[in-house]
């Protein structure tokens, strides 16, 4: 066997990319993982300064309690003894401030009710439907319960073709109830006229049933990945961008790195953004139809992150997360003001060991479009210029000011603060203009904007948050979808149950 020649080359070492590595390298198959940055793992990166690690992505993740999905995945993924979690405060894992009034979103069905309804004691029955109806929309994805399954289809196309503000309208006809329990719309930046009913229910039923922190930054996730699928015997290679995908008459044949060399292999899948993959794909395979659906496809807002490094044993470590919007109409803040900027964010403290009594770090993190930044598109990291650094240190301030309204004295216990940008993400996360979560979907062209695993070349296949839906849990599915194409989707499930049992 020609040893340059691989079963499947992996373009790409987010969460995506690893777990096909994973699931694909224990089946057998010779793999490789190509990423241009000097670190893996995509959004699950971290940073350090100054001690502190910094996750840049992966805040918080879900269903993780033995039994629930994400721990059946974990199980399978052997990340289990390798990521160590702390669960957040059952009481309230969540806490939304919306027009200046807080309220705490429990851990579990029952208690998520009750805690609830202690704010709208008229709307019980209202809440109970709630919970029952996210639940109903969540058995309806057999992939989201890992059933065994004859189709590919995610979940019943009349959540779908319904928007997420109308179910939730549907739900109650309190106004103040409903822009509550839209509370989380920044981790699926929620868009009141497009945003599918399932991937609001989804997420919320996700973290409703148990939610928690990974102790020490989430590039633990890769790590352990990375050298699973190592144990494997894969490979992964790290400063290889992807300049182009190389097709003869039939299908593609090989990756041309940046530093010019070539690498073979007999399937590709592509974790890389599909309108940047498209962009270094030059063959008639891909017809102009295909391209120009791709091209046309919107993408989700981006955002501005400060990255606070508190004082030593100056802030209690808050076991919550905290969102704030300055009106009560949480659906305004995607299409916001610039000059009232900002006026929604969302805080969480980080946590690097067990039972912390003070934080080390934070993260600030806030939307922003793209076209605040266009002036330095064609910039490199840490090659932007004197003004763009002083724009990052005005809305660092604006940010920081926002804050410091909710929680007083908090700035005084800062030891030093870094930010990142929609070109920060552009450029560590290859998507386009920095989205947060990739292609929109929209209730209202569902089959335009869905991304299947499979292309117009035979042996190309995608796989990332652009496949089924974004997020740890999204983007593990999606690439179970992805590796269906070479074990079939039932084998996959059926190992995830021997795994579990």
């Amino acid at each position: 066997m020609d040893q340059n020649k691989y079963d499947i080359l992996i373009a790409g070492s987010g969460l995506g990319g690893l777990v096909c590595g994973y699931i694909l390298s224990k089946n057998g198959y010779k793999v490789i993982i190509l990423e241009k940055n000097h670190q893996i793992g995509g959004c699950l990166q971290t940073f350090t300064r100054k001690g502190v690690k910094f996750d840049t992505g992966m805040h918080y993740i879900g269903s993780l309690e033995e039994g629930q999905v994400l721990y059946r995945f974990f199980k399978y993924l052997n990340l289990l003894k390798d990521v160590p979690v702390s669960n957040l405060d059952p009481s309230g894992f969540d806490i939304v401030s919306i027009a200046g009034e807080k309220y705490p979103m429990a851990l579990g069905y029952d208690n998520f009710i009750e805690n609830l309804s202690k704010k709208f004691p008229e709307n019980k029955d209202d809440i109970c439907n709630y919970i029952k109806r996210i639940q109903e929309i969540a058995a309806a994805s057999p992939l989201n319960n890992l059933q065994e399954i004859n189709t590919h289809v995610f979940i019943e196309a009349d959540y779908i073709k319904t928007g997420v503000y109308e179910f939730i309208q549907s739900v109650t006809k309190n106004s103040k109830l409903q822009n509550v329990l839209a509370w989380n719309l920044p981790l699926y930046a929620g868009i009141k006229d497009k945003t599918p009913t399932y991937i609001h229910a989804l997420i919320n039923n996700f973290y409703i049933q148990s939610a928690c922190r990974i102790i020490g930054g989430s590039d633990k996730i890769a790590i352990s990945l990375a050298n699973s699928i190592k144990a494997f015997g894969g490979k992964i290679i790290t400063n290889a961008e992807v300049e182009q995908f190389i097709c003869d008459n039939h299908k593609m044949i090989s990756v041309l790195l940046s530093n010019k060399e070539k690498i073979e292999a007999d399937y590709f899948i592509s974790n890389i953004h599909p309108q940047v993959t498209m962009e270094k794909i030059n063959s008639n395979l891909i017809r102009n139809v295909y391209r120009e659906r791709i091209a046309g496809i919107e993408n989700s807002i981006s955002n501005f992150t400060v990255f606070i490094k508190f004082k030593e044993n100056a802030t209690p470590y808050l076991n919550y997360n905290y969102y704030h919007y300055d009106v009560d109409d949480v659906w305004y803040f995607n299409d916001y003001d610039v000059d009232k900027w900002p006026q929604s964010y969302m805080y969480m403290h980080q946590i690097s060991q067990e039972n912390m009594k003070y934080a080390d770090c934070a993260q600030l993190i806030t939307y922003m479009r793209f076209d605040e930044v266009k002036e330095w598109i064609n910039t490199t990291v840490e090659k932007r210029g004197d003004k763009y650094l002083q724009f990052k240190a005005d809305k660092t301030t604006k940010l920081l000011n926002k804050l410091e309204e909710s929680f007083p004295g908090i700035n005084s216990k800062i030891d030093s603060v870094y930010s990142a940008s929609p070109l920060t993400y552009r450029d560590y996360t290859n998507t386009k203009e920095g989205s947060i979560y990739g292609i929109i979907r929209d209730k209202n062209f569902p089959t335009q904007t869905l991304i299947s695993q499979r292309t117009k070349i035979p042996n190309l296949f995608m796989t990332g948050q652009n496949i089924n839906t974004h997020g740890i849990l999204g983007v593990t599915i999606g690439a179970m979808i992805t590796c269906a194409e070479f074990l079939g989707l039932n084998t996959i499930i059926k190992q995830i149950d021997k795994a579990n049992n």
